[in-house]
């Protein structure tokens, strides 16, 4: 029997080659109109993925890009991903929303409210990507912090950075206050009783009172508990301290795995993590694997098609995901090798849109449901048709206060 697994998409403005935007089929003038976004939403949801994160960042400059002379021919600016990810909520109907944030500089209290706003926007929906870290850039534009994560260290271990060991420490700090925060409410803290005149039982909603290395939080979410109880919590992990983190606090960790061999030696990883830092009870963390693609009716014009966008680049297209330039068969033959290693879930990263968006909906999922490794296949449902959790096989979680006063 094939192994099957979920398809989710991850979106960034014209998409994930550098020279995306000056592609024929590229709509530059509209990367900031709604009506872009709506579309490519509108297209995944259609053909039942899963989920799509919308990248996001603090910066003009990427991470790690000399903020000097900034290079006039990428993409710069970008809309924010929660409040575009609320926009677009009502107007799809299955897919998770999944915006992402960078945990040094915002407040866990602002993002935890963020989310669980779009998580009643979108009818139980909603997740994050958690991004670790503080580049120059970054610092740069809020003023608060003399050091950060400037580069990689000679070696590419995350260990051998503090700065960088403790941005991640300082994300993982900042997942705990989100949980905490989405449980602050219990499920029948809202009463609702005019003729009492209670609209809230007190004694329901508690404060969290968390005292930590990087936040001190004392009060309660301002918004009620969401549908979803804890919206997905996700993160992108490449190496030990990352699989650390997402092992400890996420509900789903992306993967970069260069061939299907690999996947054996990070969900041996990730699951050794997992039984130590896991708290009891957790569900399993859902692995995904992450792969670039290009896609075009035939091999030949997909190679093409990369070359004209790495001339205009002028430099070969690099990801550290597994890059597949081809046609809608060769990802579909990425993704069954990759069902068949052990993952959960294939997030596809467009490397133009709309273009490989369209052929991401119209090619690889009608080829990847013929072959019967796409799970949850089913065409786009109505509003309120199951949560994001639901679809993942994720239990809804009781908040930890509901467990606290029946253990008294």
């Amino acid at each position: 029997m094939t192994e099957q697994v979920h398809i989710a998409l991850a979106l960034e403005r014209a998409g994930w080659h550098p020279a995306a935007w000056r592609a024929q089929t590229a709509r530059p003038h509209e990367l900031t109109s709604p009506v872009y976004w709506r579309d490519l939403l509108r297209t995944a949801d259609g053909a039942g993925l899963v989920l799509a994160t919308i990248e996001d960042a603090l910066s003009l400059a990427d991470r790690f890009e000399p903020t000097d002379g900034l290079r006039r021919d990428r993409v710069r600016g970008r809309l924010d991903a929660v409040l575009l990810a609320s926009y677009l909520a009502p107007l799809t109907s299955r897919i998770g929303l999944v915006p992402t944030v960078t945990t040094a500089h915002p407040e866990p209290f602002h993002v935890a409210t963020g989310i669980q706003t779009l998580d009643f926007a979108s009818r139980g929906r909603a997740g994050v990507r958690l991004v670790a870290g503080a580049s120059a850039a970054e610092r740069a534009n809020f003023g608060r912090r003399a050091t950060g994560v400037d580069a990689l260290p000679a070696s590419g271990r995350v260990e051998d950075s503090p700065e960088i060991a403790a941005a991640f420490r300082e994300a993982g700090e900042f997942a705990d206050v989100l949980a905490r925060l989405w449980d602050s409410w219990l499920d029948d803290a809202v009463i609702r009783d005019a003729e009492s005149g209670r609209y809230v039982d007190a004694d329901r909603v508690h404060n969290i009172d968390f005292e930590g290395e990087f936040f001190s939080v004392t009060g309660a979410s301002i918004v009620p508990r969401s549908p979803q109880g804890r919206p997905l919590i996700t993160v992108l992990a490449h190496q030990t301290v990352p699989y650390r983190l997402a092992a400890e606090h996420a509900d789903l960790v992306f993967t970069t795995p260069h061939s299907a061999d690999d996947v054996a030696a990070i969900r041996t990883e990730v699951n050794t993590a997992a039984a130590v830092l896991r708290s009891d009870g957790r569900e399993r963390l859902r692995v995904f694997a992450d792969l670039l693609v290009l896609i075009e009716d035939t091999a030949d014009a997909a190679r093409q098609a990369a070359r004209r966008l790495d001339d205009l680049a002028g430099a070969e297209l690099a990801s550290d995901a597994r890059i597949v330039i081809g046609t809608a068969g060769d990802v579909v033959d990425e993704i069954v090798a990759l069902a068949g290693a052990g993952v959960d879930g294939i997030r596809l990263r467009p490397a133009r849109q709309p273009a490989d968006v369209a052929a991401i909906a119209e090619q690889v999922v009608p080829l990847a449901r013929a072959a019967g490794v796409l799970r949850d296949a089913g065409q786009s449902g109505t509003a309120g048709s199951g949560t994001l959790r639901s679809r993942l096989q994720l239990s809804r979680p009781e908040s930890r206060y509901a467990r606290e006063k029946v253990a008294l």
